[in-house]
């Protein structure tokens, strides 16, 4: 069988400014692993004699499973920017989960990370204690993704049809950007509101709302980053927004600067 693509990556501000500082990798997951596991990650720098490196990221709705040299943790959702400091030199490997593959793992509803992280401890017990030993006692990519991919298939959860379903939902979402209101992805899939909300507070750890925002604000940033010059009420309108205000508001919430002044920085 063949491992699943990965595409490039999204979400992650300034790319060009943070390809020059550091190296980021994806790799795909095996098959039987692909219906949870989105992609491996890995983060590399060598930033001696040269001034930190702030790496500021878009939101997806996804846990990840991260790892350093000091330690692991899992991570929730975050609902807002987030941003690494770079320094000095070094690696983090990650395994970023599908949306709502997660739980199946762990049979609690995921919005308790939300906004925060665990140990491998809290959530997996002496076996994660077990897991962060032999991923901090690998250096090499294969390994670290093989320890990895060894936790989970011990664990790999029973056939799932709630996350089928949210596959699909996230897929319309991603893929269609009329979608801008949690009715409309009600309406097109044919699903009740309240178990809609009900299925993503327990599975993706946010509200269905949140998503539409994100996927459509990762859309933005991607076409900023082409560098051609912007429409702004047509590239709205595009998004799904009824008005160039709405788009500039959502956006400035989350990146901290309006459309316009980022792409400047861009350019920059």
């Amino acid at each position: 069988m063949t491992q699943p693509a990965v595409g490039p990556p999204r979400g992650v501000l300034h790319l060009g400014a943070g390809e020059r500082k550091l190296r980021l990798a994806l790799r795909p997951p095996a098959p039987d692993l692909a219906p949870f596991v989105a992609y491996y990650w890995f983060v590399k720098w060598d930033l001696r004699g040269q001034e930190p490196h702030r790496q500021e990221n878009l939101p997806h709705p996804c846990v990840h499973l991260v790892t350093d040299g000091a330690g692991s943790r899992v991570f929730g959702v975050v609902t807002g920017k987030f941003s690494y400091l770079l320094e000095d030199r070094g690696r983090v490997f990650g395994v970023k989960f599908k949306p709502g593959a997660f739980y199946p793992f762990v049979k609690a509803p995921v919005s308790g990370l939300t906004d925060t992280s665990l140990d491998l401890q809290a959530i997996f017990g002496t076996a994660g204690q077990a897991l962060e030993a032999a991923l901090l006692a690998r250096a090499d990519d294969e390994g670290l993704i093989a320890v990895a991919e060894g936790f989970l298939r011990e664990r790999l959860p029973e056939r799932d049809e709630n996350l089928r379903l949210i596959d699909r939902i996230i897929e319309r979402i991603s893929a269609d950007r009329a979608i801008t209101k949690v009715d409309d992805v009600a309406s097109r899939l044919d699903l009740n509101k309240r178990t809609l909300q009900r299925l993503f507070n327990h599975y993706v750890g946010v509200n269905p709302k949140w998503v539409i925002q994100r996927y459509r604000l990762h859309d933005a940033v991607d076409q900023l980053a082409g560098g051609a010059p912007v429409d702004w009420p047509k590239l709205a309108l595009d998004l799904g927004y009824c008005d160039q205000a709405h788009f500039i508001k959502d956006f400035k919430t989350i990146v901290g600067q309006s459309p316009a002044e980022y792409a400047r920085t861009l350019g920059s």
